[in-house]
């Protein structure tokens, strides 16, 4: 499965309105909420763990994604923890049919924590059939638990909205704006989480005016506040806070606050902010500073930032190892603020990042193609030689291939100010050609390895329809062809990318069946069926309902959707519960981890960390990671993503981002939020988690309840700050202990 990031960013998920959800509307009516709750449903017994052949049942029924009376008995349980426990299953599999039920425990439950952990539910369910519940519960409440669970779920369903109402979303929007503002006005005894949890809801609903209201918390004393209203200025792209940022970014004692501060003013284009910028970009003593303001002044575009001896230049100019994503960030800045400058000195540096990295770092090759096209082709030479170039590149050396890719498709984007440009795109698009004809090259290659040159022929793909060539279509088409499952499907994404045509649709609906019949990945399913929804005609539907058949249950469920958006119908039904690969003593052996101490050791090439695994929040998650590491699956492994100051990724044996274990396991979204060294399981959509895992630099908030959090680093984060892309994980070592209760003297 691709597993990007969908930072951001999470998926709406398609309502039905059936006799069901009729019902859940009734129960959800504002005449619902007139009074007060009169009645208390239970009489819990206190602190009881949740019984080990109930836990097993519930973790059962979410593997299956199943909701049925055996899980909607056990919210009527005496046990609180269990009610609670079996609130977050429900919202873990994601049934519109659980909504009723969940709004009972909201508004009926004796416990807080159950109520809170209902609210919490709703919002991972997405739907806005839960809104009404969660707003009457904060006019009604002052349970400070309560109230910020509620916040963050009304976040999560605003976000999820479709445009079609926009009614409903400023509705929402104004109600957690409503929370801010309350807070903001208690000073003197503010709820920290409800703030929290609020600012991180107001990036994901997006109301209008929102910014005066964040940036009030600039000044609050607590230092996560500040940096998480200014995470939320800075994914907003607001610049109401800019002047109190400027003092924040270079006095504020605490280094997320400085980061985030020079995002927001980097985003924004705050011009005036150069100078302080400039200094912290040089002289912070902390790297996620550092990089956030390099990254800021490749935003303002000043070309004050790349001239002079006292720059980044002269500081990096012994290309220290350690310093390598710095390096890379600056890279990047350059060839934004010097695109097009031709800047002999400053290509002089970076051609020598490029050798450090060996070609292979996209950042150092898309910097040199921005400032000098004319250079970065003249390297390659010309005709035959440039074509024997480009193509014995991508069979020597995948990743040099792919980065090499990246570069000449900046080409694309060359203003109309530059004379040479029609000859600059001919030649690049002309080299991008014969890269996808490699194997067509005559040239032959002896290594001891294997070397994958299909992995780089999706970048080539994408760098190629950049130029929109007049075979683009014809070229696509033939790539649906491919054994590899990425290059079909990102073949499949591009052609949905073109207007609707017949002959395309016609590849697409044949491509389909072989798609489908993929055992290892879905990517080429999915993208194809999203293709064919483009295609907006009677026989690509009618290619879409085939894959209800489909034994992948997000293969069947991405069918549903498509068909419901096009209007052909609510097939719901046919989405059914998921085939879990899980045994009885699978899950049996992942609870049994509840209670002990369970790490990794993770040996990196840059030196190794601790994890600690959370069994008792993902026991699933946990229980995956730990069996492919005895297994030493991820022995050898190549850190393919780094993105300093957000997280490192890793997990993939394709080493491209999208690869797996040739199955995916289910989320397990809980309450843990991403703190700095944080590790999480990496998606491209609900349930996708299979191998690849991330750890957090810092605190992101944004991805709190959207991926699973299932340990922490507790030791090594310095290795972690310094990893680059590139490096090897070469061994996971996991010791698992009972903890032994202490003994009275």
């Amino acid at each position: 499965m691709n597993a990007f990031f969908f930072c951001k960013t999470l998926c709406a998920r398609w309502v039905s309105i059936s006799l069901l959800t009729m019902c859940v509307l009734l129960l959800v009516s504002p005449g619902a909420f007139a009074q007060k709750r009169q009645q208390i449903l239970h009489n819990p017994t206190s602190g009881d763990p949740v019984p080990k052949l109930l836990l097993l049942r519930i973790i059962r029924a979410e593997d299956e994604r199943r909701w049925d009376n055996d899980l909607r008995d056990l919210f009527r349980a005496r046990n609180a923890n269990v009610r609670s426990r079996a609130a977050l299953a429900a919202g873990r599999i994601g049934n519109e049919a659980t909504i009723a039920d969940l709004i009972e425990l909201l508004r009926h439950d004796d416990e807080t924590e159950v109520r809170a952990m209902a609210a919490f539910a709703l919002g991972e369910i997405e739907s806005p059939l839960g809104a009404d519940a969660l707003l009457a519960t904060l006019k009604e409440t002052r349970e400070e638990i309560l109230r910020a669970r509620a916040v963050e779920a009304l976040g999560k369903i605003a976000g999820a909205l479709p445009k079609e109402q926009e009614a409903r979303s400023k509705e929402l929007g104004d109600a957690i704006l409503g929370v801010l503002n309350f807070e903001a006005r208690r000073r003197s005894a503010p709820d920290r989480l409800t703030i929290l949890l609020g600012l991180t809801a107001a990036l994901r609903a997006k109301p209008a005016n929102a910014g005066p209201v964040i940036a009030e918390f600039l000044t609050y004393s607590d230092p996560r506040i500040r940096a998480d209203a200014a995470n939320a200025l800075a994914r907003l792209k607001l610049k109401d806070g800019n002047d109190q940022l400027r003092k924040l970014l270079t006095s504020d004692p605490d280094p997320i606050v400085r980061a985030n501060a020079a995002r927001v003013l980097g985003t924004t284009e705050d011009k005036a902010s150069f100078d302080p910028l400039l200094d912290r970009a040089l002289k912070d003593n902390d790297l996620r500073v550092r990089v956030s303001a390099i990254r800021a002044l490749g935003l303002l575009k000043d070309p004050r930032a790349a001239g002079g001896s006292s720059t980044w230049r002269s500081l990096l100019m012994e290309l220290h190892p350690t310093r390598d994503n710095e390096i890379l960030e600056w890279a990047a800045a350059l060839g934004t603020i010097l695109q097009g400058a031709q800047d002999n000195k400053n290509l002089d540096w970076l051609g020598r990042v490029r050798d450090r990295f060996n070609k292979a770092a996209p950042q150092a090759e898309i910097a040199y193609a921005r400032v000098s096209p004319e250079k970065y082709l003249a390297e390659l030479g010309s005709g035959k030689i440039a074509r024997q170039n480009v193509q014995k590149t991508l069979l020597l050396n995948w990743r040099v291939g792919s980065s090499l890719a990246q570069g000449l498709g900046e080409v694309a984007t060359l203003p109309d100010s530059n004379k040479d440009k029609k000859r600059l795109i001919t030649q690049a698009e002309e080299l991008l050609g014969n890269m996808l004809d490699y194997r067509n090259s005559g040239l032959t290659i002896n290594t001891l390895v294997a070397v994958h040159s299909e992995y780089a022929v999706p970048d080539v793909l994408r760098a190629f329809a950049a130029f929109k060539p007049n075979d683009l279509a014809k070229v696509l088409r033939n790539h649906l062809k491919e054994s590899d499952v990425v290059i079909r499907g990102t073949a499949a994404e591009l052609l949905g990318e073109l207007p609707p045509d017949e002959t395309n649709a016609r590849a697409l609906i044949d491509a389909l069946p072989v798609a489908l019949a993929d055992r290892q990945l879905n990517d080429a399913a999915l993208s194809i069926l999203d293709a064919l929804a483009k295609q907006k005609t009677t026989k690509a539907n009618e290619a879409i309902k085939t894959a209800l058949d489909s034994s992948d249950h997000l293969v069947r469920r991405r069918a549903v959707a498509l068909l419901k958006a096009n209007g052909v119908g609510d097939f719901s039904a046919r989405i059914g519960t998921v085939k879990a690969t899980n045994t009885a003593a699978d899950y049996e052996r992942a609870i049994a981890r509840i209670g002990k101490q369970v790490r990794a050791v993770v040996a990196t090439s840059r030196g190794s960390f601790t994890i600690e695994f959370l069994p008792e929040s993902a026991p699933l998650t946990v229980d995956n990671f730990v069996q492919l590491a005895k297994r030493n699956y991820f022995n050898g492994f190549t850190v393919h993503r780094v993105v300093p100051n957000f997280v490192i990724q890793d997990g993939d044996p394709r080493g491209d981002g999208n690869g797996g274990p040739g199955y995916q396991i289910r989320c397990e979204i809980n309450e843990v939020p991403y703190e700095r060294g944080a590790i999480g399981m990496a998606l491209s959509g609900k349930d996708t988690g299979g191998s690849q895992w991330f750890v957090t630099h810092s605190p992101q908030p944004h991805l709190d309840g959207g991926y699973t959090v299932f340990g922490n680093v507790i030791s090594g984060m310095d290795v972690v700050d310094n990893i680059a892309r590139g490096d090897v994980i070469r061994s996971v070592s996991i010791t698992e202990k009972t903890i032994r209760a202490n003994r009275k003297p």
